[in-house]
């Protein structure tokens, strides 16, 4: 339920927008959930689809790996006795808990809840001053690890890539002569030192540091990472027939999704100049005529919508094929795994 900006980024210093589940009727039309379908929620955070497939008549196992989305969704749970699964997990983990039949749909909200951003002590937003953590599973590095201990041409390169941060090393640059003197520990101090760097120009939209906080917690919960092994694991969840949907909020998640689509259609495009690739059987057909955006209407009820993506595809099948994560082209960044203490 990632909250972001019509500018691709998430809103990290705006107020506080409650839950809305982004393109519900989409969702619910490319699922098309009823009586006797099992689907699986990889990110349940308020339940939002979980609650529209289920008052469908399907049944649901919903991942999250926020273990207060977990705790949330209890009531939910009672509701709909035996119709509903919460598990703590990670996404990309999702194939570990699909039925041994195969799951008729898989549906994919990718990036930060809006509770999670509301959540002070969670550090994913310097609207609210609070640690800097931004761990969604609150557990590993967190990012005061990455800004505290991270090489200042590491940090450029998060901030550029993940962040698309145009300043990107003069911030990086900045972050490691004052970590030299004084640690950063709150968010308030972290996004007051960028702009000091890089200070709000009056046609800004947004603050300084929302490309860098985007970064950081893209990086802290590996989030590209997590959705590529996601979408691999769907290959191997869905039965014939089953359809994946994924909900993104910018460019980085919506290029995986379409490459990693691309690829297992069979449509994946070549060179004019290199030799004819053959082709291989496709193991997913698209639902409709690809990329929906949300409508005129939604956004301007819900902004979380303005930059949000819908991808639909259905799964053939052909048996599944390795997994290749070569196909992303992701960037080779630090270790977090060394970032911590």
């Amino acid at each position: 339920m990632a909250a972001n900006l019509g500018n691709g980024v998430s809103e990290a210093d705006g107020g506080p927008i409650r839950h809305i589940p982004v393109m519900l009727d989409e969702v619910l039309t490319c699922l098309a959930p009823a009586p006797g379908k099992c689907i699986l929620d990889g990110t349940f955070g308020a339940g939002g689809y979980t609650r529209a497939l289920l008052e469908r008549g399907a049944s649901v196992i919903a991942l999250d790996r926020d273990p207060n989305a977990i705790a949330g969704g209890q009531p939910l749970a009672a509701e709909f006795k035996g119709r509903l699964s919460l598990i703590p997990s990670r996404f990309s983990q999702l194939a570990d808990h699909a039925p041994q039949e195969g799951l008729d749909g898989i549906v994919l909200d990718v990036g930060v809840s809006s509770m999670q951003i509301d959540e002070a002590d969670r550090g994913f937003s310097f609207q609210r001053n609070g640690p800097l953590d931004m761990r969604m599973s609150a557990s590993g590095v967190t990012a005061a690890d990455v800004v505290n201990r991270a090489k200042a041409g590491d940090l450029a390169r998060i901030f550029g890539f993940l962040g698309e941060e145009k300043q990107a090393g003069r911030i990086a640059r900045a972050i490691e002569k004052r970590r030299a003197s004084e640690p950063f520990v709150t968010t308030r101090d972290l996004a007051n030192m960028i702009e000091s760097v890089n200070p709000r120009k009056a046609k800004d939209k947004i603050h300084p540091a929302t490309r860098v906080f985007q970064a950081l917690r893209i990086f802290v919960n590996d989030e590209l990472g997590e959705l590529a092994r996601a979408l691999f694991a769907a290959e191997r969840a869905l039965k014939p027939g089953g359809r994946l949907v994924v909900v993104s909020f910018h460019s980085l998640e919506d290029r995986l999704v379409k490459r990693y689509l691309a690829d297992r259609s069979g449509r994946a495009s070549g060179s004019r100049h290199l030799p004819m690739v053959e082709e291989k059987p496709a193991l997913f057909e698209p639902v409709g005529k690809g990329m929906l955006s949300a409508s005129a209407a939604e956004a301007d009820i819900n902004p979380r919508a303005r930059s949000a993506k819908l991808r639909a595809a259905f799964r053939t099948d052909t048996p599944p094929r390795p997994v290749d994560l070569s196909i992303f082209d992701l960037p080779d960044l630090a270790s977090i795994d060394k970032l911590g203490a």
